[in-house]
């Protein structure tokens, strides 16, 4: 007879960690013709992008069982909303895994799950090694030495952290980490990693040995580099025929996205119509923070309400501005000289996969250190403004960046272009190398794959 095993997948019900996870769903299922998967989808807020993703994939072999949202979310924060979502619905999952197989494990995005369910937990995580390892040593100085990061906030100190080569300015931690009621969250979060029984990681092996290599000398669990994961089908053909591709397709080759408030636009204007190069600029406007912190920013009726005046009318067929972006399908077309990008994981390793270096404006998140590595480790970016934070931490305003470091940013990235643009370039081969037959992720999905099917059918698990 022979054995059928189920992994049931948890993922973070945000499109970004949603998309990586189910791109991993498929090459696990690629991989071995014995595993299924049912995905449980958990929803924050009304989301038709995820909505439409799932749709998807319907055709595939993996299933979903959408989890009915709790109905006392609403005067939470995100931190405890997260928290009451968790206790709301590990008896449901454990009902749906009960009622899917017998021999089961969970892959979870959501490390909070892990502990709560009798089966094997592992993790995948959709950030870097290096910041992986980052939420170790933090959580080390806060268990080991009684040194709570979130003191640090207004200091520059450095810290040698064993996952980044060089040493880190407290200046490029998250704001997540540097508040007191956010803080706890995030230990909480490493401390449940740390359980785990292995840590899938959104990266490979040629862009991050560095930090592997710390994870598996450390006390981390058995950490599998499978990246680079990315959703390349979602832009291969929908776009191809838009305004967007058919004006790029008028430039040379070789010739820039975020969403920031008026004041910032103004100067985002002024420095690249400065800098005499061309562009294309994807202008959102920020969500209301009051009405729903967690929306998505949103295309303006009319950009030009918050542009200069005349701007438009002065960089006509220079640049292009534009709403939402087909990010892949931009990225990968040959026009793209240079990514403006806020560094999130997802875009850092899309840019490697296309080649396209990436001029560093970190915002939120993990981003500030994804800049740190990108620039000072790797020598894939260069930096417009590293410590920036739009969040305001210990003050009520938000940072202007002005024209002048914009434009110094930019013109940074043509007169040193030469040499980043090389190195991504390199690392783009070694990028798609990595997930051919016999790469190094591949490889190692291929043991992830066997480790996981020999501990479902060593031990039995009750759910």
């Amino acid at each position: 007879m022979v054995m059928k095993a189920e992994l049931v997948f948890i993922p973070m019900p945000r499109l970004g960690h949603f998309v990586s996870m189910a791109q991993l769903a498929k090459l696990l299922l690629d991989l071995h013709p014995n595993l299924s998967i049912t995905v449980l989808i958990m929803k924050l807020i009304p989301d038709a992008e995820l909505d439409a993703h799932v749709h998807s994939l319907t055709a595939t072999r993996i299933k979903f069982i959408h989890l009915p949202s709790p109905e006392t979310h609403k005067d939470l924060s995100p931190a405890n909303f997260i928290t009451n979502l968790v206790q709301t619905h590990v008896p449901l999952v454990k009902q749906a895994a009960t009622n899917i197989v017998h021999y089961s494990t969970s892959v979870l995005d959501s490390p909070r799950f892990a502990g709560f369910l009798s089966v094997p937990s592992y993790v995948f995580y959709a950030s870097g090694a290096a910041f992986l390892g980052f939420q170790f040593y933090a959580l080390g100085l806060h268990d080991e030495q009684n040194v709570n990061i979130f003191e640090l906030k207004d200091s520059d100190t450095e810290f040698t952290i064993p996952s980044y080569l060089n040493p880190v300015s407290s200046k490029l931690f998250p704001t997540v980490m540097l508040k007191p009621e956010s803080l706890p969250m995030m230990n909480t979060l490493a401390r449940g990693l740390r359980k785990a029984k292995g840590i899938m990681i959104n990266t490979f092996w040629e862009l991050e040995s560095h930090a592997i290599s710390s994870l598996s000398e450390g006390s981390a669990p058995p950490v599998y580099p499978v990246g680079p994961i990315l959703n390349l089908e979602s832009e291969s053909e929908v776009h191809q025929s838009s305004d967007i591709m058919k004006w790029l397709d008028e430039q040379p080759p070789g010739a820039s996205k975020g969403s920031f408030k008026g004041d910032q636009v103004k100067e985002i204007a002024c420095a690249l119509e400065q800098s005499g190069h061309r562009f294309l600029w994807s202008l959102r406007q920020p969500p209301d923070p009051s009405k729903d912190p967690m929306a998505s920013p949103t295309d303006y009726d009319d950009g030009s309400e918050v542009l200069p005046e005349g701007f438009l009318d002065r960089t006509h067929g220079i640049g292009k501005i534009i709403g939402w972006a087909p990010q892949l399908a931009i990225l990968g077309h040959p026009a793209i000289g240079w990514f403006v990008s806020h560094c999130g994981w997802n875009s850092t390793l899309e840019s490697i996969w296309f080649g396209v270096p990436i001029a560093a404006w970190p915002i939120y998140a993990e981003q500030q250190l994804n800049a740190f590595k990108s620039v000072r480790e790797l020598g894939l970016a260069v930096e417009i403004k590293m410590d920036y934070r739009r969040d305001g931490i210990g003050s009520d305003e938000i940072e202007i960046v002005s024209a002048k470091t914009i434009e110094k940013g930019i013109r940074s990235m043509m007169e040193e272009g030469s040499d980043v643009r090389k190195r991504v370039k390199e690392m783009s081969e070694k990028s798609r190398k990595a997930l051919m037959n016999g790469g190094s992720s591949h490889s190692t999905t291929r043991r992830l794959v066997d480790d996981v099917m020999n501990n479902m059918f060593t031990k039995s698990y009750e759910v």
